[in-house]
């Protein structure tokens, strides 16, 4: 009874973290397509191919904005590639119900080929790589040459990729992988984040040479809805 009880929590918390994949047409949903939207404004003179998700701290929600970011640019008609490169402390592969036996470490450290470690989901359009076996060198391997190597090749095979990345504030890993990605978007949370660690993290990503597109406002509460998410340009 308790064993069913965790099951079905586990995937009601799922669901709501996928809320653009099961209620497509909620006020969050919307916002979603609004940020989607924006981004492609954002993209007018370099196309984004490449966008990658941050945040000050953890706890903020980047992972589930990652996700649902995702999920609406497969809904447009796009091919698109989710990539956990939280290479500390992956989540990804939860939130999708996937095993992370193998994935993105194991691409860059050429244990197997990309096409092996990319994992189809229930939704069309959108594939996943989860993290898989957390490295002793994360900052190294998202510096390194296979790095570069690996950008260039889901490029080609990808209309978009979305990297979800440690917070930006608690390690380099993000700042690292800010400097070749074609846009960055901060996640702030409402309430949790402090203006001075928001500010702190902006200039960390525009010191490394990332293009910071904008920031998205998670867990802002409205009268409306328990939670709502928010984007306005940087």
């Amino acid at each position: 009874m308790v064993l069913k009880k965790k099951t079905k929590k586990k995937v009601m918390d799922n669901r709501r973290k996928l809320i653009t994949a099961h209620n497509p047409k909620s006020p969050v949903s919307e916002q979603f397509r609004t940020i989607r939207t924006n981004i492609q404004f954002a993209s007018i003179d370099k196309e984004m191919k490449t966008i990658m998700v941050t945040s000050t701290g953890p706890g903020e929600g980047k992972s589930t904005i990652a996700a649902n970011l995702s999920v609406v640019f497969a809904q447009q008609g796009r091919n698109v590639l989710l990539v956990d490169a939280d290479l500390r402390k992956p989540t990804v592969h939860y939130t999708f119900n996937l095993t992370n036996t193998f994935g993105f470490t194991s691409v860059l450290t050429r244990q197997i080929p990309l096409d092996e470690a990319i994992a189809e989901t229930n939704i069309s359009g959108l594939s996943l790589l989860p993290s898989g076996p957390v490295p002793p060198n994360p900052s190294e391997l998202l510096g390194s040459v296979a790095m570069e190597t690996f950008i260039k090749m889901v490029g080609e095979q990808f209309d978009v990729v979305i990297f979800d990345t440690p917070p930006a504030l608690a390690v380099t890993d993000a700042q690292i992988l800010s400097n070749k990605c074609d846009g960055t978007i901060l996640v702030v949370s409402s309430g949790k984040t402090e203006t001075e660690a928001a500010i702190k993290a902006k200039e960390l990503l525009v010191a490394s040479k990332g293009k910071i597109i904008g920031a998205v406002l998670n867990n802002k509460k409205l009268s409306d809805t328990n939670y709502y998410y928010y984007y306005a340009n940087s």
